[in-house]
C-alpha cells in the first residue's frame, strides 16, 4: 500500500511537470496588449492568458490555423457593441486593435461558427 501510494505521488508529480503554462500579456512602451490568438476548426487557442486583463488598447493577433476561410470577429460584453470584424484567409494573419473597458469583451468566429469567448473580468487599469 505503502509503495502504491509512492507510485501515485510520482506520477501527480510528474503530470505537474507537464503542465503548459500560457504567458502573460505584455504591456508595450506605447500602453498597447498584445494577445495572440490562433484559430483552428471550430476553436481559438490563446497564446498568452486572457485571465487578469487590465482595461487598455489590445493587439489581438489572430493566426488562421486551417485550411479553408473564417473570421473574428470582438464585441464589448455588456453591450454587444461590434469592436472589429473580418475574414482570415488559410494561413494568413490580421490584426485587430481595439479599446477594451472593464465591461470586458467577447470574441468568435462568423464564418466557422464556434461559441463565443466571453471574458468579463477586465478590470481597471492602474495609474
Amino acid at each position: 500500500m505503502k509503495n502504491l501510494k509512492i507510485t501515485f505521488l510520482l506520477f501527480a508529480f510528474t503530470g505537474l511537470l507537464n503542465i503548459a503554462y500560457a504567458d502573460l500579456p505584455v504591456r508595450d512602451e506605447n500602453g498597447v496588449t498584445r494577445i495572440h490568438l490562433d484559430q483552428y476548426g471550430g476553436y481559438f487557442e490563446a497564446k498568452e492568458t486572457l485571465a487578469g486583463l487590465k482595461a487598455g488598447t489590445y493587439e489581438f493577433v489572430i493566426t488562421n490555423k486551417t485550411n479553408k476561410l473564417v473570421g473574428f470577429q470582438i464585441q464589448n460584453f455588456k453591450s454587444q457593441k461590434q469592436l472589429d470584424k473580418f475574414p482570415i484567409e488559410p494561413n494568413e494573419t490580421k490584426i485587430s486593435r481595439v479599446e477594451i473597458t472593464t465591461d470586458g469583451f467577447r470574441f468568435r468566429c462568423p464564418i466557422n461558427p464556434t461559441p463565443w469567448y466571453d471574458i468579463d473580468g477586465v478590470t481597471k487599469a492602474k495609474k
